[in-house]
């Protein structure tokens, strides 16, 4: 893949992508570069990573084939005010934050420009990000297919339709806390019971990995799963009951509504 990526802000998110693209080999490292506002994070990454790193907005902008725009949703209007006359017409602006639609980025250009909203998360460190993707109509079709090779590179990618992208973070943007929340109160559950904390980590965290592989990997609904677990009057069906009794549904359906509320809100 022949191309110059960028990231404008290198925070947790940027890092992942940045480390997954690299541990998949899909670029050089002298290929990709980053800005930052501090020195700690600018000798960090390039310890951490080895590519371009710099405190010039413009210099990545003008570097960049493809340029993520990696940075708080209230700093968006004053990042594209400082580089919008520096991104060459073939760039391919791509988006990270929650809230952020096509056509505010349109708008804030001023002019025509190629746009990719995205929602990544930060398992893309590991090389399984969760991904989903829209895009404007000036984007090419070989342009989108260089695009999701990127976030494939990290993980997975789905293209979906922005009138369901402000509904992302809650289940594929945000849900890896979620998951920590619930390893951290098994692994807690393992303590109380008498379980040595790391191997209680280790534990829960390779048993949530293995549920989630069984989805993915063998098409079985999720109820079907669980209901082959319980076994009739055995110990599972207990530990589900008391979860229903507790509101385990509830209180994640509730977390995604908050979450997505807030997406929304960031609009505004």
């Amino acid at each position: 893949m022949n191309k110059r990526v960028g990231f404008i802000g290198c925070g947790k998110m940027a890092q992942a992508m940045i480390a997954g693209m690299i541990k998949s080999e899909i670029l050089l490292q002298n290929e990709m570069i980053a800005s930052a506002k501090t020195s700690n994070t600018i000798t960090e990454v390039q310890k951490k990573y080895g590519i371009q790193i710099t405190e010039s907005n413009i210099e990545v902008a003008q570097f960049s084939t493809y340029l993520f725009l990696a940075v708080k949703p209230t700093l968006y209007s004053e990042i594209i005010k400082e580089i919008k006359d520096f991104v060459v017409d073939d760039t391919i602006i791509i988006t990270i934050a929650a809230g952020i639609d096509l056509a505010f980025i349109e708008e804030q250009f001023g002019k025509k420009v190629k746009v990719v909203r995205s929602m990544p998360n930060t398992p893309s460190l590991v090389g399984e990000g969760m991904s989903a993707i829209c895009h404007n109509e000036h984007v090419t079709e070989e342009e989108l297919k260089d695009v999701i090779t990127l976030f494939d590179s990290f993980g997975k990618c789905e293209l979906v339709s922005e009138s369901i992208m402000d509904s992302i973070p809650a289940i594929s943007g945000s849900s890896p806390a979620y998951v920590y929340m619930l390893i951290e109160a098994l692994a807690d559950g393992g303590v109380r019971q008498g379980i040595d904390r790391e191997q209680a980590y280790h534990l829960a965290a390779q048993a949530v990995l293995g549920a989630a592989k069984m989805v993915l990997e063998t098409g079985v609904h999720p109820g079907e799963l669980k209901d082959q677990v319980c076994t009739p009057g055995g110990a599972t069906i207990e530990a589900v009951a008391a979860l229903e009794e507790n509101g385990f549904r509830h209180s994640i359906l509730a977390a995604m509504e908050a979450c997505t509320e807030k997406a929304v809100s960031l609009k505004k």
